[in-house]
């Protein structure tokens, strides 16, 4: 567990970063990682905080990023947005972990919460890593958890989840009018608003090369190629089995 902030922290390794917020009358989390990572999460928060975890706010459906919520639902309400919802219900996610459980609580294009004094808020600027991906922001620490919409190197698009390549920059173009400092990406290490726009215009570089290659005729092997000569695209990786024939449908 690494400090973004006072009384933010960040808990990093196996699957998704989660941010712990502590407030006077309990802690917020965004995101709870893997079923797995149930008892090592709570134990980091008690290293720090013997208040009980009262809210959890879901990036997207992912199993590394909400594969914890079976276990945290009992005492703790978990909110996301309504398609986020819909991806763990539909089982979306065909690797997904087992017994997966969806939050209780959603919204569509913004939502707070409020304990200890302290908001938390939580938007939706369209579509990216997903249909469903929240941005979550703390105004008093001027931070920012974009979950998957900064992941890595390259971006990587669910298209069976509602993804979108093409979209993905203006849905980041939402996030960056919010007033921030601090960036806990969904994957990777803290970063900052220079970052982020970095980030922001290279899935811009990579959607006009894509939709170049496509219009000069390029097959989606040739595309592939180019993706892992270009954007770091592994041979094998989730880029080219979810995001590959999802980009070559969508920017044709």
């Amino acid at each position: 567990m690494e400090k973004v902030k006072d009384n933010l922290y960040e808990i990093v390794g196996d699957g998704g970063n989660v941010a712990v917020y502590i407030t006077s009358e309990g802690v917020i989390l965004v995101d709870d990682k893997y079923d797995q990572d149930f008892d090592n999460i709570m134990a980091k928060i008690k290293s720090v905080t013997n208040l009980p975890v009262k809210y959890i706010l879901s990036t997207h459906y992912h199993s590394d990023h909400s594969g914890g919520n079976a276990k945290f639902l009992p005492t703790t309400e978990i909110i996301s947005t309504a398609n986020a919802r819909a991806g763990i219900v539909g089982h979306k996610q065909a690797n997904a972990t087992p017994g997966m459980m969806p939050a209780r609580v959603t919204f569509t294009t913004e939502t707070s919460v409020w304990l200890g004094g302290k908001e938390v808020r939580a938007h939706w600027y369209g579509r990216g890593h997903t249909d469903g991906d929240a941005v979550i922001y703390f105004p008093a620490e001027k931070v920012l958890h974009t979950g998957d919409l900064m992941s890595g190197n390259t971006p990587l698009i669910d298209y069976p989840g509602g993804g979108s390549l093409r979209d993905w920059a203006n849905t980041l173009d939402g996030a960056l009018t919010v007033d921030f400092d601090t960036v806990i990406p969904g994957h990777g290490p803290v970063t900052n608003r220079a970052g982020l726009t970095t980030y922001r215009n290279n899935v811009e570089k990579q959607k006009y090369r894509v939709q170049g290659l496509i219009r000069e005729g390029k097959s989606a092997e040739e595309v592939g190629k180019v993706m892992q000569a270009e954007f770091f695209w592994t041979p094998q990786s989730l880029q080219m089995n979810w995001s590959l024939p999802g980009m070559m449908a969508e920017l044709k």
